[in-house]
């Protein structure tokens, strides 16, 4: 039996560190803010306990770029590190000085001090843009200034250094691979990506500011100008107030810093901030929405302590919400060693839950505080409900106060009053309520005009989930379900109320059906004999529920193959009104080609009707049409 300690050689690591660790070069800009930030926090911190003896002042980190000399600076005016502290924090890898600082001074309530760092390596992610970097650094402590230098070997040189001002310089030697980071233009995009809204001021350059024209200045005398610190991020975001702090201007000013392209205000928003059982900030703006999902999504961003990590928060955000926009801050969201995605964590999924609470509960109280002005909204937001209702059950349970449910002549209903007011369609075959719905006003208008002639209200469920979202409804609602209004149930609509009396005889029905067999595509429809009102169309097209909705699911990504039934054909009921003129004519035209003319063109303006005729049997159509004219 042996015992020993394992090793990591820094010969190996610096590779790692190089090629592997961050999956993106550009990282090392947002690590070295971070320290240099961290540094900065940390000496107003231990200035306000007494701990550091100095003036805090208006600390900012700076940013300069050398392009002669092929060198990048990054300064602050923080608690610098004298010789023992490099050898600490820089000589030993991984040994991150945030989190030991962190367990130093956490105090009883658990504050982080708005510490950013928690891993250690962030420095050295300099080494992947830079053949050599420099530090020199001066302690808030009475100890002489040091200079710290390496070339990405595992040797470096430390030595004495003449700075007097406290703080830290970072200086990198950009390697000829990554001379892009030596333009104005990419550090300024990295900045603007990464450290927009960091909590210290960051300098990059200066800028021109336009000052008032003094008192008696004639109109063409040009405003006088100065030349000011270009200041780059806000260090106080709106997420970081409190809600009671900010007014409706205040909000959609930050939702236009977030998206300066995006011309059109938000919806409303959703102001989060919550200190147990974890830390999270956030806002979340509901845009104007379009029923394309996907084209909504990585419009969130995910920070840590005001530092940028990524606009992919599936995981953190229930994926219903990703289609919102807006910034979640939290020191708590587990995130990979070098800070740029989530890590599975138990804390993830309750602070997915609670993000979920507390958008129901705003869209509940939005609902209950001015019905009105939410159903003028709900075209614009229907897609993520209807998404949240069909994904997360709690929120299914909660939507229930709010979710609606537009007629054609746009009157909303809850799923309640749905149940109370509107005039059902009864079947014949069960004790279940049909409730009649349109995906399409156009496609189905006689539909809907057959439907509201009877007295019943037709609803507009126009989503592309729609048919996964009826058949939730159905399950938790069971004495409800839904039907489309050219579907299969038809027949309860456009017969009268007394029962129709056919004018056919049996005879007469059986060759009917033997004339409609010989014409009619058995693959593509099922005729039924109906005697409705004679004013009724001779050709109905309608489709079974079951079938429709299948092709639907599969259309909109949910079941290609769901009971092993892969791609559907498509199926439709041929609705034959027995006792309107056109069958008799059909009976009684003497001659099997014009029988066959009549069957089909009665057949095609039914489908003309439902969409269903393209390509070359449109062509058909419209030359059969012209001909019959003639």
């Amino acid at each position: 039996m042996s015992k020993g300690t394992i090793n990591v050689s820094v010969d190996n690591i610096f590779p790692l560190i190089k090629k592997f660790l961050y999956s993106d070069h550009e990282i090392f800009l947002r690590e070295l803010i971070s320290n240099a930030t961290d540094a900065t926090v940390k000496l107003k911190y231990l200035t306000n306990i007494g701990e550091a003896k100095v003036e805090y002042g208006n600390p900012m980190i700076e940013i300069k770029i050398d392009k002669e000399n092929k060198k990048l600076h990054i300064i602050d005016q923080g608690i610098g590190m004298t010789k023992d502290e490099i050898e600490k924090y820089i000589n030993e890898i991984a040994f991150s000085g945030a989190e030991e600082f962190l367990e130093k001074y956490k105090d009883e309530a658990g504050d982080d001090k708005g510490i950013i760092g928690h891993f250690g390596l962030g420095f050295y992610s300099a080494f992947m843009v830079a053949e050599k970097v420099e530090i020199i650094s001066k302690s808030f402590k009475d100890e002489p200034a040091v200079h710290w230098e390496c070339d990405g070997s595992p040797e470096y040189v430390t030595e004495a250094s003449d700075k007097t001002d406290r703080g830290t310089e970072i200086i990198l030697h950009i390697a000829d691979d990554s001379l892009e980071f030596l333009e104005d233009a990419r550090i300024t995009e990295l900045l603007t990506k990464y450290n927009k809204f960091m909590p210290i001021p960051i300098k990059f350059g200066m800028r021109t500011e336009t000052l008032p024209k003094p008192e008696g200045a004639k109109e063409e005398d040009p405003a006088p100008t100065e030349e000011v610190d270009n200041i780059i991020n806000n260090p106080t975001p709106a997420w970081t107030k409190q809600p009671a702090d900010l007014n409706p201007d205040d909000y959609k000013s930050f939702y236009r810093e977030l998206y300066p392209m995006q011309f059109e205000d938000p919806l409303f928003n959703i102001h989060l901030n919550v200190d147990y059982p974890f830390n999270l900030t956030g806002i979340l703006y509901f845009p104007k929405m379009t029923n394309d999902m996907n084209s909504q999504k990585d419009k969130i961003q995910l920070y840590q302590n005001q530092v940028f990590v990524t606009d992919n928060v599936e995981g953190i955000v229930p994926e219903f919400l990703t289609m919102l926009r807006g910034v979640i801050d939290s020191p708590d969201i587990p995130l990979n060693v070098s800070r740029s995605y989530l890590q599975a964590d138990g804390a993830v999924k309750k602070i997915s839950s609670y993000i979920t609470r507390k958008v129901a509960d705003k869209l509940k109280s939005l609902f209950n505080s001015n019905r009105e002005e939410f159903e003028q909204k709900w075209n614009d937001i229907k897609i993520v409900i209807e998404y949240g209702m069909l994904s997360e059950d709690k929120f299914f349970e909660k939507a229930q106060a709010f979710a609606l449910f537009p007629t054609v002549d746009n009157t909303f209903f809850t799923i309640e009053e749905l149940k109370e007011k509107i005039k059902p369609l009864q079947t014949d075959k069960d004790d279940k309520l049909v409730v009649l719905y349109a995906s399409n006003k156009d496609e189905q208008h006689a539909y809907i005009d057959a439907a509201k002639e009877k007295g019943y209200e037709v609803l507009f469920l126009d989503s592309p989930i729609v048919s996964h979202l009826i058949q939730k409804l159905e399950s938790t609602e069971e004495n409800v379900t839904f039907v489309r209004v050219d579907g299969d149930h038809i027949d309860n609509l456009i017969k009268k109320d007394e029962e129709q009396i056919s004018k056919l005889n049996e005879d007469e029905k059986k060759s009917l059906t033997t004339i409609l067999t010989e014409i009619i595509p058995k693959d593509k429809f099922t005729v039924q004999l109906e005697a409705m009102d004679s004013k009724a169309n001779p050709f109905i097209i309608t489709q079974p529920e079951f079938m429709r909705r299948m092709k639907e699911m599969q259309q909109s990504g949910g079941g290609g193959g769901m009971f092993g039934m892969g791609n559907m054909p498509d199926m439709y009921n041929l609705v034959v009104n027995t006792n309107n003129e056109l069958i008799g004519e059909i009976l009684t035209t003497k001659t099997a080609k014009k029988k066959e003319r009549l069957v089909n063109q009665a057949l095609d303006l039914a489908r003309l009707s439902q969409n269903l005729l393209k390509g070359e049997e449109l062509t058909t159509f419209i030359k059969r049409s012209f001909d019959m004219i003639k």
